[in-house]
């Protein structure tokens, strides 16, 4: 065989073997001729940027941005791309052993305000204040991150430091650094307002929230509570089992919720209550999300209690995170909530049944005492339950 006839072999059989394996990667993704011409645009781009950019280019760095900006065309805000370090912060707040700052933060408008602090907590020695904008994080204006990032990045490990770049009205912005630290928050805080009603707050749902939430139901049918009111305001959600537990104790028998997947496989989350045992008012606002939205749903669809406020947030969606291979992963949205009476609450909201507007910081768990005179939202909420412990509709 002469020279050209090998060297045209060998290229033949290079080409053959490309085609075959590319083709194998169609196969593989499911892609069709038009995938896989978006795929080759892809490879050629990757190509093109790695042999002419100006600089040596970080390949690891160029695939994380092609992935995270596939992640961000989709225009959901819960799906997110975790690199190394989101992803790691990610596994150790599942696990437990997240170190946090200790305040609680609401999304408003494109603001990120700190809606209270915990005493005795990091963010509390460092003199952060009710009432302060966080206008960046370790440098990243907060305006070019995800609400989810945001909170993602003020956690870390415990002992690290985060730099918070801090609006205060009347104040120049000023960068506060904090030592992060294990936070340990209760969830669910109880009182009586009167002698007949209660006062049940949850703040967040975390694993422990359902055991919570029993202990204070028990304590204020200790103390003769004949109905209470359950404030939700400014509840980002959380663990969706957690809220199952609490509904379990005060939704009537039936669904609580379906959670419908986009394949239309569905998981329905059911109580055996019989009845309710008290009439109960739930307080809502703009940053009642996800979990909280779910448990209201389904009292306002049983008509087990009146929703007192303004209309909630609208997260009615159901996160995953998928590791990948490089130590990252992927948070998707994967499924939606859906209520008893199969209302989609994502991008909607669930609407008050008594609008009550107010503009009040909420005092948190460590400060659960109500002035009702000061809140008018919890004052109707009131006012609603003393009508039907009166004989009242």
């Amino acid at each position: 065989m002469s020279k050209k006839k090998i060297v045209l072999f060998v290229v033949l059989t290079a080409l053959l073997s490309s085609i075959l394996t590319i083709a194998g990667i169609c196969c593989m993704l499911e892609l069709n001729a038009g995938r896989a011409a978006n795929l080759a645009r892809l490879l050629s781009a990757m190509h093109f940027i790695e042999q002419n950019y100006i600089e040596t280019v970080d390949y690891t760095k160029m695939i994380d941005g092609a992935i995270g900006g596939m992640v961000h065309s989709l225009g959901d805000p819960h799906s997110v791309y975790l690199d190394q370090r989101l992803y790691n912060q990610v596994k150790s707040d599942t696990s437990g052993s997240f170190g946090g700052i200790g305040v609680y933060m609401g999304f408003k408008n494109g603001d990120v305000h700190i809606i209270s602090v915990m005493p005795n907590s990091p963010g509390a020695d460092a003199g952060l204040q009710a009432g302060d904008r966080i206008l960046a994080v370790d440098g990243i204006p907060v305006n070019e991150i995800l609400p989810d990032e945001v909170a993602i990045k003020i956690r870390g490990k415990a002992g690290s430091n985060v730099e918070l770049l801090i609006g205060r009205e009347g104040q120049a912005d000023t960068i506060y650094t904090v030592k992060r630290d294990i936070i340990n928050v209760k969830t669910v805080a109880d009182k009586m307002l009167d002698d007949r009603i209660g006062y049940i707050r949850i703040s967040s749902f975390s694993e422990k929230t359902g055991e919570e939430f029993k202990a204070a139901l028990n304590e204020l049918e200790a103390q003769n509570m004949k109905a209470f009111v359950l404030d939700l305001r400014e509840n980002p959600g959380g663990v969706i089992t957690s809220c199952v537990e609490v509904a379990k104790e005060i939704v009537p028998k039936g669904p609580i919720v379906s959670v419908i997947q986009r394949d239309g496989s569905k998981e329905v989350y059911s109580s055996e209550l019989e009845q309710t045992k008290y009439p109960i008012v739930v307080l809502m606002d703009q940053n009642s999300a996800s979990a909280s939205e779910l448990l209201a749903g389904a009292l306002q669809d049983t008509k087990a209690a009146t929703i007192v406020g303004t209309k909630s947030y609208g997260k009615g969606s159901v996160q995953t995170v998928m590791p990948m291979f490089h130590e990252d992963g992927l948070k998707l949205t994967i499924a939606k909530y859906y209520t008893p009476n199969e209302r989609s609450i994502d991008g909607v909201g669930i609407e008050p049944d008594v609008e009550i507007k107010s503009d009040r910081l909420l005092p948190r768990l460590f400060n659960v005492e109500t002035d009702i005179d000061d809140d008018a939202q919890l004052a109707k909420g009131v006012e609603i339950l003393s009508d039907k412990l009166n004989g009242g509709e």
